[in-house]
């Protein structure tokens, strides 16, 4: 059975391992990276997870709902989220890539959006399909009771073992967007949600595998 093959009977937790391996060895591979590259492949050592946590930094530093970032407030959110790797030069550098009017702000949304893995068009798709599905209201956020009977935690180990219910499952499931420093408060945006699973995108190379393991766990 190739690689892409093994896929199919291997559980989505696995993926994240595969993930932060990859991202790492692409670091560690001796090519010289520009700074978005290197800040991109620096999140994903830490997981699917680790952009979604940046933007949450980014958005508690965010006190006035502008949805733009300083040099220091983006100086500020790599440093809180332990992205340390960057000199300061390169965080400068990449700020003002993304300061094109020189107003000394960026605008938070479309700077995450390109620190993303790019997402095929079909790919895009397929998450958003899953995100439409729970979000039955429409308003942009998923909860553990949008979870309920959409998402399936039963290839588990956790799950298989006992050891930890549904609920309790799918409660850590949104949690964990939020890393050591949210506030746990039970909700995903749909940006965290496309970022996380753009990020567990960069671990599958073919399509059609990626589409069966979000028809798989989201019912689809």
């Amino acid at each position: 059975m190739s690689d892409d093959e093994s896929y199919i009977s291997r559980d989505p937790y696995s993926l994240e391992a595969k993930l932060i391996n990859k991202s790492q060895r692409e670091l560690e591979d001796g090519t010289e990276k520009d700074p978005l590259t290197k800040l991109r492949l620096l999140c994903l050592t830490r997981g699917a997870r680790g952009i979604v946590g940046l933007g949450r930094v980014f958005r508690i530093m965010d006190d006035d709902g502008s949805k733009t970032l300083s040099v220091e407030e983006f100086s500020d959110g790599i440093k809180e989220c332990g992205l340390n790797e960057l000199t300061e030069e390169e965080i400068e550098g990449l700020f003002s890539s993304f300061d094109e009017d020189g107003s000394g702000t960026i605008d938070m949304t479309e700077f995450l959006l390109k620190l993303r893995p790019p997402l095929p068009q079909c790919r895009l798709d397929i998450i958003d399909q899953a995100f439409m599905k729970m979000d039955k209201n429409e308003d942009n956020f998923i909860t553990v009771d949008d979870l309920k009977n959409v998402y399936s935690v039963r290839e588990h180990p956790k799950y298989q073992s006992g050891e930890k219910t549904e609920q309790e499952l799918l409660t850590e499931f949104l949690n964990s967007f939020e890393g050591n420093r949210g506030n746990n408060d039970g909700t995903i945006t749909k940006e965290e949600f496309v970022n996380y699973y753009a990020a567990i995108s960069a671990s599958i190379d073919n399509n059609m595998y990626f589409d069966l393991m979000m028809r798989r766990a989201f019912a689809l």
